[in-house]
Order: C-alpha cells, then sequence, then structure tokens
C-alpha cells in the first residue's frame, strides 16, 4: 500500500507539469475533463487481480515502477522505414506519443478528409475535438482509460466528412524509444467518420531499443449512420515494454464496423476492444489473433453491448502460445432490454505448443432482452499430430509442415479481413513471426517421429 501510495504521488507530480504546458490547458472543458479523470484515477488506483475483469491478469509490474513522461526523441527516417508500409500515401508518425511532422507524409487526401495530431486539432480549438473528444471513453469504470483521459493531449486526429469514401488507408505508427529511465506515454486517438462515410484505419505500435517503457493509449471511433469503417491495432513491441490499448466504438444506425487485433509482441499487453451498438441495424465484428512466447502476456477483453434492436455483432479471437506465454480471452456481451432482435456469436480458439503455455478463456452472455439469438464458445488444442505426420510424408520438412498448420490456424483471422494494403501488411508480419515460432517449437523424439512416419507412410502410401 506505501509502494502504490508513493507511486500515485509520482503520477500526481507529472499531471501537474502536464497541466502547465499541455495542449489546450486554457480550454475549460478540456481541464475538467482531464482533472475529473485524474482525480478518478487517484480514486480507485490500479486494478488488482479481485477485479473480476483483471482476475488473470497482474499490473503489480507496471504499478511497481516509477515512469516518467516521455518527450520527445529523436528518430531518424531510416529508423522508421524498418516499419513503415510501402505504398501508403497517408502515414503520421507518433514518438513516444507526440507527432513528428518530419517522419510524417500525409500526402493529397480527398476533399472532405482531415488527418493531423490531435494536439494541433486541440490548440486550433476545432469543433469536432470539443464534440467528442472524452464523451464516449469511459473514465469510471477503468482505470487505465481514466489516466490516458488525465494526460491526454496528442495521438491521431481523422475526420472523414459525409459520404466520402476514403478508399487508401490511414496508417498511424507509435514508436517507443529507448531512455536512461522507465518513460509512459499516453496517445489519444479521435476518429470520426460521419454519415454514410468509409475508411480504413491503422495503428501499428513497435519500439526502438529495448529498456522499460509504458504504451497507455485509447481510441474513440465514432461511425455515423450507414459508415462503414475497418480498424486495425497491431502490437509488435520489444518484450519489456508495457501496452494497455482501448478502443471504444460507438457506432449510429445500420452501421458496419470491423476491428482487427494482432497481438505479436510486448511483455505484458491488454487489448481492449469496446464497440456500442447505439443505432439500429448497425453490424460489429471483433476480430483478432494474439502469438506469444516466451514469457509473453497477453490479455484480450472484449466488451460488445447491443444497446438498440435488430444488431448484430460477431467475435471471433484465435490464440497461439508456447513456451511460458499467457494468453487471456474474456469475452462479453451485454444485450440492453430494448435491443430486440440481436444476433451475437463469440468464438475463441486457442492452440497450446507447449506443455508451460497457458490460456485463460471466458466467454460471457448477460441478456436482459427476451427476442435474441445468441452464442458462445471456446476451445483449447494442441498441434494436430497427425496432420504433421501427413505433410512430412508428403515430403515437407517438420518446421515447414509445422508453419502450414500454424498459418492455416491464423489464417481463419486474415480471410475477415477485407483485401488491401491493411490486410497485406498484417500478413507479412503474421508470416514471418510465425515462421519464427515454427523454428522455435520442439521437433517430436526420433524414435517418436521415425516410427509414426513410418506408420502413416504405410497408410498414406
Amino acid at each position: 500500500m506505501i509502494a502504490e501510495t508513493e507511486q500515485l504521488g509520482t503520477y500526481l507530480e507529472s499531471f501537474t507539469e502536464f497541466q502547465k504546458r499541455a495542449a489546450g490547458r486554457d480550454l475549460p472543458w478540456l481541464r475538467k475533463l482531464r482533472e475529473s479523470a485524474f482525480a478518478r484515477f487517484c480514486e480507485v488506483g490500479f486494478p488488482t487481480t479481485h477485479d473480476e475483469d483483471w482476475r488473470f491478469t497482474n499490473v503489480s509490474a507496471i504499478t511497481k515502477t516509477s515512469f516518467e513522461l516521455s518527450r520527445d526523441a529523436k528518430v531518424t527516417k531510416q529508423e522508421v522505414e524498418q516499419f513503415g508500409v510501402a505504398g501508403l500515401g497517408c502515414q503520421v508518425v507518433f514518438v513516444n506519443g507526440h507527432f513528428s511532422r518530419e517522419l510524417s507524409s500525409i500526402g493529397q487526401l480527398p476533399a472532405g478528409v482531415s488527418v493531423s495530431s490531435l494536439a494541433e486539432e486541440i490548440s486550433a480549438s476545432s469543433s469536432s475535438v470539443g464534440s467528442h473528444l472524452g464523451r464516449y471513453l469511459d473514465i469510471h469504470r477503468d482505470a487505465f482509460s481514466a489516466l490516458n483521459t488525465a494526460f491526454a493531449e496528442d495521438g491521431g486526429y481523422v475526420h472523414v466528412r459525409r459520404g466520402v469514401v476514403l478508399t487508401e488507408p490511414v496508417y498511424l505508427l507509435f514508436i517507443s524509444t529507448a531512455g536512461d529511465k522507465p518513460l509512459m506515454s499516453h496517445p489519444r486517438n479521435l476518429i470520426v467518420i460521419e454519415n454514410e462515410a468509409q475508411a480504413t484505419i491503422v495503428e501499428d505500435y513497435v519500439s526502438i531499443g529495448e529498456t522499460v517503457a509504458f504504451s497507455n493509449t485509447a481510441t474513440e471511433l465514432i461511425a455515423g449512420e450507414n459508415a462503414v469503417v475497418s480498424h486495425y491495432m497491431v502490437e509488435r513491441e520489444h518484450r519489456q515494454a508495457f501496452n494497455i490499448s482501448t478502443l471504444r466504438i460507438q457506432q449510429g444506425r445500420s452501421a458496419n464496423v470491423s476491428s482487427h487485433s494482432v497481438l505479436l509482441g510486448g511483455g505484458l499487453v491488454r487489448n481492449n476492444v469496446h464497440p456500442v451498438l447505439a443505432g439500429e441495424g448497425g453490424e460489429c465484428l471483433i476480430n483478432g489473433l494474439f502469438i506469444g512466447n516466451g514469457r509473453q502476456h497477453l490479455d484480450n477483453y472484449m466488451l460488445v453491448e447491443h444497446a438498440s434492436p435488430h444488431c448484430a455483432s460477431r467475435q471471433f479471437y484465435n490464440g497461439i502460445l508456447d513456451d511460458h506465454a499467457h494468453g487471456v480471452f474474456h469475452g462479453r456481451i451485454i444485450v440492453h432490454k430494448d435491443a430486440q432482435k440481436t444476433d451475437a456469436k463469440q468464438t475463441n480458439r486457442n492452440l497450446l505448443l507447449s506443455d508451460d503455455s497457458r490460456i485463460d478463456t471466458k466467454p460471457q452472455l448477460e441478456i436482459y432482452a427476451d427476442d435474441v439469438k445468441c452464442t458462445h464458445g471456446a476451445t483449447i488444442g494442441q498441434m494436430e499430430e497427425n496432420a504433421l505426420f501427413y505433410l512430412r510424408s508428403r515430403g515437407i520438412d517438420e518446421i515447414s509442415a509445422r508453419k502450414l498448420l500454424l498459418l492455416a490456424f491464423a489464417n481463419e483471422c486474415l480471410d475477415r479481413m477485407a483485401a488491401g494494403v491493411g490486410r497485406d501488411h498484417v500478413e507479412k508480419l503474421i508470416h514471418a513471426h510465425l515462421l519464427q515460432i515454427a523454428n522455435s517449437v520442439k521437433p517430436l523424439s526420433t524414435v517418436a517421429r521415425s516410427e509414426d512416419l513410418g506408420r502413416n507412410l504405410e497408410e498414406v502410401g
């Protein structure tokens, strides 16, 4: 308790200093928002495993570390190129949570599309920011969201106006750099897609250098009536990184939103996705893949709220875990009493590649309407050895055979992504990561391998 009090004192010092220099410090509504959020964070503190939503994830490694609020750091274009995506016309780069104009290339955007940094929009007293920022994210429910809101200043800002179809994705690249002391950043993204507009947004989190860092990010995505939005979240930071991310989606009438999460890196990662289908006839796809090895901890918390009738949601999450990796899937669907004719499905599938890997899965339904169709389920298994032997009997080496089976499992998630640059980028990352996993999986013993392979050769010969 003493250590936690000391840490809260450290955050108070950082917040007091931040308030003196933050963008929008003279805007009464924003100052009040930040102060209310910080007061809430101080009131509840960091979550513990006694909190039901965090029962499988211990964040004491974060609470015990003294983080300093990150500032600008020097990153070269050559360093950015190793992460960037070829062929994108709009790439917005943030270093330690701060917009870098010299590393970004926003390009020529169609009429009716605005892409910039949130800090610039705040400084310009943007009416869109004033109308939406902080309106949807629940700072009372989640301490990390409260902490992010307290330090909300910079991040990606995307505004697509009514009826505009943005054919190329907006790529937001967040780079964490090494420091002499543990650094924290709190990127805040605001994405507004108006009625009948279409857009694809990619958030990509990477690291340069391997020192302890804490990225606590939050995105508010507002999809208007009949809007079509695809959102990608990619986490591939180094193993000393802590990454807590929250995607809060507000959907209007007949809006169609797809959320794709891919967790590959980080030491302790928590991925929160919270869509609210507030308008009648909305559709939402929550699709994810998490791949862990070593001692990674990858936690996925899904909260889907059906607040209006005739809405449909689909949750599909696949996990691949090796070594001592620990995965978590907590999927919660709430159907409110007015949300008649709801159609919701939730599926979690997991593949464990070692005896020491672990998955905790908790699908959950809360239904307060009487005319709904809701299903949920979870499976946990190991690599199918018969399939592995079959591939080897056809002359495929063991590593390649393992990779093929892993890719088949991962492709279930890839197949739900629309063709385009965003999917191509994610697919390339997944293939490279699975090759590393396939190389590291312990092969079968020589005796068992030769005996079983011999039998299979006879059967299929």
